[in-house]
């Protein structure tokens, strides 16, 4: 009898494996191949046996209630067969469930249907007590009181917030130690292994081998490498145990942790999510929240991939991707809106266009069964179906989803339900420091911030006005040039003259990529000692200065380069000499040119002997035989600050100061009277130029003037054929730098005369650019119809400089300042080519209501400094054909 009774268990057990094993085969997969959708609606004639859902475009699908399984024919409702667990036998898992189902037959109401509509695709396990150790079991044999211990469990329902430590997915024989240390009671102990020590090892010894199902050996792969213990912390608990409290308002993620709220309810249909977060990676996952842990199924992903921000969302049918086109801005706050409703979502990054998109298939709910992750992927698996598996790296500050503000402590006293691996996110003080007139909060450890304020404001806030004159550098400044590019190709000419404070701190850096490789320039000071590194591209050479320059003195440092020989004079020391590895001469740097410092220490070549930023003054450099205006060319600065010189107090008036060290010259422009030498005391910057003939004359060139308008009658005038074969084109590209202090007036134009006592056709062409309302607008007519562009996106009467480009290709244009986002615009008609005879005017024009034909009042009240057309062609500001009270621009 004893051993009839244990075959007849035998069976009993060996017929619940059998639906296990039925249905955990991918039981989404399994529902999907038995789906059908119907042309109609529900109630009005359909053959759904039980439940009845209504989808898109006239269509509507059937479906059973639990314990029963839909037929092929995709409307009969099969129950399952006596062995197969039932609704029963589930207990009061599921009666939340059938409570849900009970409210679907009003089909008119939808929104009051609670999430769970039914229970999808649950999957079951049997749970048996271990063995003992000294006995045997084998496949045909289980003891008699293990087999009354069999327990059914629907796993989707009881989802377990615990974190999963990093394991593998292949046979693996770890080398790694056991993991010793005590990371309190929530707390996880694990070992990670050193980035870039993992190595694979085969083992063949016969000993280490082990045989797969079939019988054959197979052999493991070991892995070797560093290992170090770490402690994954709780939410609200912190330090390298644990040990510590940690109240976390605004939560930073470290790319391994993440939070865990609540599933998402109501929100089967309709999700409208609003996001504040600040990144410090291109890729993670922001939020995750699905049907089933293992993500198959329903689910929908917020991540961040290669920069951009996806949203994934499949209800059933296949994933729907909508993608923004624009990628975030790492370290700085970003703003996200997303909006899904049945089918179809969009998203909105930073106040861009809305991108839309729509998820495939004819199933348009999403069930959310499992936590709703944020910050990472939490205890989900089958990441693979995302492109990103990683989590979040940096700062989130507000979560809000279906008009719920998640607060993120722990419950009660926040929303959260668990986390691990989750920081206070010090950037959010940043929120507690207004910077002003564009100035950029910066965390500097502990509780503080501070202001980095733009070139020509100072403060605490960048509340207060500067009037640089000669600049200085705090170890925290810097100043942004465009880079040499290929204008030192071959040969560099460098001079500059500083008065330094600190003994180390790089001067002037210029590299060729991002990431810190390729050719680069640097002049610095280490221990006192002037330095001079350069890379061609085949190893780096330095020179260095035989004596240590006195600090707080002035010093003129002069560089030369010719092909791989460089040499260095510092003063009146004798010049140090050195030839480049390699062979190759040519020197490229794309990349800006930054003086007295950086913004990031990861620019700079780990060749140069010191990342530390430049303390002191910069009075003068002289690029190439061009002397730079430090401030007048800058295309930024960081807390650049003045350095105390006598050109502060503005001894020359409204002419231009210039430092000589301690002291000072005045430069005038001729016809301006003031009391400053004349211009044959000028010291000339370059040697003059050869004769080129018997008739020509010697002509010495100075500092390249920087031209100031009034607004009134105030304008250059260029009428050369180099400059108007450039304009009366098929195409113009202009590039302007320039800053004004009004909010409208004419920067550019070129037109068509006109007789006055005849009536202006409103279709002559012209060329018009200017600021209206303190914005950049583009006006042109090709003869047959006006076009205007309007860059709303910044405005430019902030009396601070700024760079923009103005294209025309035949009839099409765009605008962009400060290298932002562009916009552009079309003429009407189909003449394409710009006809005009005025010449070209700038900064204002005679008579500007008149020649504008009242689209301008008045010219610019400003400083123009570059004008390059069609990227080859520099206008010569300080040579035009005709200037009318127009003045040297005072930095």
């Amino acid at each position: 009898m004893a051993g009839l009774r244990y075959v007849c268990w035998l069976f009993v057990i060996l017929g619940y494996l059998s639906v296990v094993l039925v249905l955990a085969q991918n039981p989404v997969e399994e529902k999907t191949t038995f789906e059908a959708a119907f042309q109609g609606r529900c109630g009005h004639g359909s053959p759904c046996e039980q439940l009845c859902y209504e989808l898109h475009d006239g269509m509507y699908e059937c479906d059973c209630r639990d314990g029963y399984i839909l037929h092929k024919n995709g409307y009969s409702c099969a129950e399952l067969n006596s062995t197969s667990p039932s609704t029963s036998e589930l207990g009061d898992l599921v009666d939340e469930a059938e409570s849900d189902e009970a409210n679907v037959d009003n089909a008119d109401d939808e929104d009051a249907v609670e999430d769970i509509l039914y229970i999808r695709g649950a999957t079951f396990t049997i749970h048996l007590d271990t063995p003992a150790e000294n006995s045997t079991v084998n496949t045909t044999k289980i003891n008699e009181v293990n087999a009354d211990r069999i327990e059914l469990h629907a796993t989707s329902q009881g989802p377990n917030l615990e974190q999963k430590l990093p394991s593998t997915m292949e046979s693996i024989v770890s080398t790694e130690p056991a993991c010793s240390l005590d990371c309190g009671p929530a707390g996880n102990c694990y070992i990670e292994q050193s980035r870039g020590d993992e190595v694979d090892v085969v083992i063949e010894d016969d000993d280490d081998g082990a045989v797969d199902l079939e019988g054959n050996t197979v052999n493991l792969r070991r892995k070797q490498g560093t290992f170090r213990q770490r402690c994954q912390c709780p939410l609200g608990r912190g330090g390298d145990r644990c040990q510590l409290e940690a109240e976390v308002r605004s939560p930073r993620f470290t790319g391994s942790g993440w939070l865990a709220f609540p599933a998402l309810r109501a929100a089967y249909k309709h999700v409208q999510l609003e996001l504040e977060f600040r990144p410090e990676a291109w890729d993670g996952v922001l939020l995750l929240a699905g049907e089933r842990d293992d993500l198959q199924g329903d689910f929908m992903a917020l991540i961040l991939h290669h920069g951009f921000i996806e949203f994934r969302f499949d209800c059933g049918s296949g994933v729907g991707t909508v993608r923004s086109t624009e990628t975030v801005k790492l370290n700085e706050w970003n703003t996200l809106s997303v909006y899904r409703h049945r089918w179809d979502a969009w998203i909105q990054l930073n106040q861009e266009k809305r991108v839309e998109g729509r998820s495939k298939g004819l199933f348009s709910r999403i069930t959310f069964r499992e936590p709703l992750f944020v910050g990472g992927p939490g205890n989900t698996t089958g990441l693979e179906r995302l492109p990103v598996r990683t989590g979040f790296k940096g700062c989130i500050r507000h979560l809000e989803a279906n008009e719920h503000h998640y607060r993120f402590p722990l419950a009660p006293q926040g929303d959260a339900a668990n986390g691990f691996d989750i920081e206070e996110c010090t950037a959010d003080r940043c929120s507690k420091v207004p910077c002003s007139h564009g100035g950029k909060c910066l965390t500097t450890g502990g509780d503080t911030a501070v202001c980095l304020c733009p070139l020509g404001y100072t403060g605490d806030l960048c509340e207060t006005r500067v009037d640089l004159q000669v600049p200085s550098f705090n170890g925290s400044s810097y100043l942004r040039y465009p880079g040499l590019a290929d204008t030192s190709l071959s040969w560099l000419e460098l001079s500059v003259t500083l008065k330094p404070t600190a003994p180390d701190g790089v001067i002037l850096y210029n590299g060729h990529h991002s990431d810190a490789t390729g050719d680069f320039i640097a002049l610095y000071l280490s221990s006192g000692h002037v330095q001079f590194t350069f890379d061609l591209g085949t190893g780096p050479a330095t020179l260095r200065s035989e004596n240590p320059i006195r600090l707080g003195e002035w010093v003129e440092v002069r560089v030369s380069r010719t092909g791989r020989l460089a040499s260095l004079e510092v003063e009146d020391d004798p010049a140090q000499e050195i030839l480049a590895p390699g062979a190759f001469t040519q020197l490229s740097l794309p990349l800006n040119l930054y003086l007295g410092g950086a913004p990031s220490y990861d620019m700079y070549s780990p060749k140069m002997k010191t990342t530390a930023s430049f303390v002191g003054c910069i009075q003068t450099i002289v690029l190439n035989n061009r002397e730079v205006g430090i401030l007048a060319e800058a295309l930024g600065g960081v807390n650049v600050g003045n350095c105390g010189h006598a050109c502060e107090a503005r001894p020359c008036g409204d002419a231009e100061c210039r430092p000589l060290r301690e002291r000072f010259t005045c430069r005038c422009r001729p016809g301006v009277p003031h009391p400053c030498p004349a211009p044959d005391d000028y010291t000339p910057l370059v040697p003059p130029p050869a004769r080129t003939s018997s008739n020509a004359v010697t002509s010495v060139r100075y500092e390249r003037a920087v031209p100031s308008f009034t607004g009134s009658e105030s304008y250059l005038h260029y009428n050369d054929a180099d400059t108007m074969k450039r304009i009366i084109s098929y195409r113009v590209d202009i590039n302007m730098r320039f800053r004004a202090s009004s909010s409208s007036g004419l920067l550019l134009w070129s037109g068509r005369q006109s007789d006055p006592q005849e009536q202006r056709d409103e279709n002559d062409d012209f060329l018009a650019l200017g600021l209206d309302h303190g914005y950049l607008t583009l006006a042109y007519n090709l003869g047959s119809g006006e076009a205007v562009l309007r860059y709303n996106l910044t405005r430019l009467d902030d009396d601070l400089w700024h760079r923009i480009r103005a294209v025309r290709n035949e009839q099409w244009a765009s605008l962009v300042v400060d290298s932002g986002t562009g916009v552009s615009a079309s003429s009407p008609g189909q003449l394409r080519q710009l006809n005009t005879d005025t010449g070209l005017y700038v900064g204002g024009a005679p008579d500007v209501v008149r020649t504008t034909g009242g689209r301008y009042t008045k010219g610019i009240v400003g400083c123009i400094s570059d004008l390059v057309l069609d990227s080859d062609f520099s206008v010569a500001l300080s040579s035009p054909a005709q200037a009318t009270n127009t003045h040297s621009c005072i930095p």
